[in-house]
């Protein structure tokens, strides 16, 4: 019996998703527990560090900024635009030449992610003075030798990520999904247990263990998918060329968001200590509803709308992305509204810890209110510029990055510095330049794949917003009745309850009014729930399973 379980449930892993938004929930309840572990992880880091020494807290988050532009541009660029689509065509065509074009590009980008590396490692230094600008001379020497530490566990990640977009690209999301998973245990365990040897060093050995479980996990799937590394550097094929071509304006393009990530941290770094980490946190409380609806559905539908593409099944390929991008907004907006609603106690649930004052959670909650604001539309820019991507168009991703960024930079001195708003002032900048983005790529798609938006979309996402304010409103009056005359929400659990019972009952209510409106989005995800919670049934290996003896290998 406990063989069998084992068989079954090995096979539930291996499982093959063929419907975008099925593969995007299995994406999503893994994003959800992953990021359930960030955030454990951050307050755990907060609890450990911010009173006593916050400024480490603020070292140790500015120390990923080199290690994450590199690997941003080396590998990300790769992936999200051209890998992937790529790689997805030749391996209905021909799967030996597909693994032999993976093996050449891992091994060619290993080579430059090395080469980069090399030379921040000796200038780490020099680097780290120029991006935090407000630090300290010990906390610039510290921040170096902790960026040094980390780009170990990129390296890992290098290799991982490749591996998760092959996994995809068979329509596998499970195991490329709870991998990050092992990466927040990683962090988690040697902080807890290793903080009062380690010091700051702690999580960082975390980080690095975490990354190479990150990559050990997808392994096996990998291997029995198929995948077979070559030590090969072939730049005579010709995917292999397209693939380079593809890359170079995602890569501008992801250096320019880097540009803004990295002004972000010398920013925040001038003002007083610990705006960084306030920054970060309330960053990682945004992210959550991004990924969960934007970058899963997206991820989920770019294998698809590529093959589609690939296949010259253009009205396919627009129905695809147009009601992709729809149930996207569909969960996009009421999590914006609950989490602008509920703003102070989930900053008190995620950080609330007696070494967060409470002056930090008001600001903190301030901070996230104004990036709340951004949900939907950079939830909408992950399909959006996927769009362009399966279109083999990277360069109108990479304007209207350009535009974005320059807005955001702009902003951000003028609102931060100018009129003294701090990093309240960096929020609001973040939540302006994203809508524009939104707005200029959803109007350049629309006009290039033609008719993405039609009259009926335009009605449904009209239904949505105005479900959204109902719920909204209906939320907060059930969150002030429940603070003020039921629950003593000085008290840890009681916050807890009172934020379960808004948050549930606000989006009751909205998926009610939305079922009401006649939205097809309801009835979907509806129809992917009930399937889900049928849960037993996919334990049950179907043909195409992949054989769970890989576990043993």
């Amino acid at each position: 019996m406990v063989k069998n379980l084992l068989k079954n449930g090995t096979s539930f892993l291996f499982k093959k998703q063929n419907e975008i938004l099925s593969a995007a929930i299995v994406l999503m309840i893994t994003y959800a527990a992953s990021m359930v572990l960030g955030i454990l992880r951050e307050r755990i880091l907060v609890a450990r560090y911010y009173f006593c020494c916050k400024e480490l807290l603020d070292v140790y988050y500015a120390a990923f900024r080199l290690p994450d532009t590199i690997f941003q541009l080396v590998v990300i660029g790769a992936l999200s635009a051209s890998f992937i689509p790529v790689f997805g065509e030749q391996l209905v065509k021909d799967e030996k030449l597909a693994y032999r074009i993976s093996s050449s590009l891992i091994n060619v980008l290993l080579v430059i992610f090395l080469v980069l590396t090399g030379i921040l490692f000796f200038f780490a230094r020099s680097f780290s003075a120029l991006i935090a600008g407000g630090f300290s001379a010990s906390q610039i020497d510290l921040m170096a030798s902790i960026t040094r530490a980390l780009f170990l566990a990129q390296g890992f990640f290098l290799v991982s990520n490749f591996l998760t977009a092959i996994i995809q690209s068979h329509q596998r999301f499970i195991v490329p999904a709870i991998a990050p998973l092992f990466y927040n245990l990683g962090i988690i365990l040697t902080t807890v247990f290793l903080a009062p040897v380690l010091g700051i060093w702690a999580p960082v050995l975390g980080v690095i263990i975490g990354a190479f479980l990150h990559l050990a996990v997808q392994v096996p799937l990998a291997v029995k998918l198929g995948f077979s590394y070559q030590f090969v550097f072939d730049f005579r094929l010709p995917q292999v060329k397209e693939i380079f071509r593809l890359m170079v304006p995602r890569t501008i393009g992801l250096a320019v968001y880097q540009i803004q990530a990295i002004m972000a941290v010398f920013l925040a770094t001038s003002l007083p200590s610990g705006s960084l980490t306030i920054f970060h946190l309330s960053q990682k409380l945004m992210d959550l509803p991004v990924r969960l609806f934007g970058t899963s559905i997206g991820q989920a539908a770019l294998p698809a709308i590529s093959s589609q593409k690939a296949r010259g099944e253009n009205e396919l390929f627009k129905k695809t992305s147009r009601e992709s991008l729809s149930q996207i907004l569909y969960l996009a907006f009421p999590a914006m509204m609950m989490i602008l609603i509920l703003r102070i106690p989930v900053v008190r649930i995620a950080y609330g810890s007696r070494s967060f004052p409470w002056e930090a959670t008001l600001l903190t909650g301030k901070v996230v209110a104004l990036m709340s604001l951004a949900i939907f539309s950079q939830s909408a820019n992950e399909m959006l510029v996927r769009g362009f991507y399966a279109s083999h168009n990277t360069k109108t991703p990479l304007f209207i990055g350009f535009i974005g960024v320059f807005i955001n930079v702009c902003l951000s001195v003028l609102l931060a510095f100018n009129l003294s708003l701090g990093i309240v002032g960096l929020a609001a900048a973040i939540t302006v330049s994203s809508f524009l983005e939104a707005v200029l790529l959803l109007f350049l798609l629309n006009r290039e794949i033609g008719a993405l938006i039609d009259k009926k979309t335009a009605i449904s996402w009209m239904k949505i917003v105005l479900a959204t304010l109902i719920a909204g409103v209906l939320s907060w009056g059930a969150m002030r009745l429940l603070d003020q005359f039921v629950l003593n929400t000085t008290r840890t659990i009681y916050l807890i309850i009172l934020t379960l019972i808004a948050g549930l009952f606000g989006f009751t209510v909205y998926f009610f009014l939305t079922k009401i409106f006649g939205l097809e989005e309801a009835q979907k995800i509806q129809t992917v729930i009930w399937k889900f919670s049928r849960l037993s049934k996919s334990f049950i290996p179907p043909t195409e399973i992949i054989d769970s003896s890989s576990l043993s290998n």
